[in-house]
């Protein structure tokens, strides 16, 4: 009997060094009353602030991917649509249940890390234990517009937090759960869960 609980607990341990982690993101998606054609080509637009950021490059990578899986095609020279892409990482020190430490009301968190708008900062901040943990917050954005009459047709946006520092693998998720329905998306805003390996 002391073998088989032995086993069982081996088994649990190991299950839990792999699997899964979830993204819990919080999204909120937009679109009018315009068609928006499956296989519809577009281009990246940027913003002057986004012109020199380096990280500029790899979140329109990631959107790229994003967009190919609800069937919207990358063409620069025949695109009948401009996507304007953005993220923001916004690290902040947090009490070991992840709730921010640093808040004042309608304040915001110590430091941020923003990708495509070159903004940076930092502070130390003190928690329940030292050094206090890190946690943070991913926020992206996306406005498709229409060329030829410069109406913005979609426009979703999505929200997580975490303790995970892993760029390259927290946005793509969140572009994914993003584009969740389109090109119909529910009204309001609403839970999309993504699974990502660990």
């Amino acid at each position: 009997m002391k073998r088989l609980l032995a086993l069982f607990t081996l088994t649990l341990l190991l299950s839990g060094c792999g699997g899964m982690r979830l993204v819990d993101a919080q999204v909120q998606a937009t679109a009018t009353n315009a068609t928006i054609d499956k296989g519809g080509r577009y281009r990246f637009e940027r913003l002057p602030s986004q012109a020199d950021q380096p990280l500029t490059a790899q979140v329109e990578a990631i959107t790229q991917v994003a967009l190919a899986q609800v069937g919207l095609v990358r063409n620069d020279s025949a695109a009948r649509y401009s996507v304007l892409p953005g993220a923001r990482v916004q690290p902040y020190t947090a009490d070991y249940w992840g709730d921010p430490w640093g808040r004042s009301p309608g304040g915001g968190p110590y430091g941020q890390v923003v990708i495509g708008t070159g903004s940076a900062g930092s502070m130390v901040g003190w928690g329940m234990r030292f050094p206090p943990p890190t946690y943070y917050r991913y926020e992206i954005s996306l406005l498709l517009r229409d060329l030829q009459s410069g109406q913005v047709v979609y426009e979703t946006r999505a929200t997580h937090n975490g303790p995970w520092a892993d760029n390259a693998n927290i946005l793509p998720a969140l572009f994914e759960a993003a584009l969740k329905d389109f090109p119909h998306p529910p009204a309001g805003t609403r839970q999309v869960n993504i699974e990502i390996p660990r």
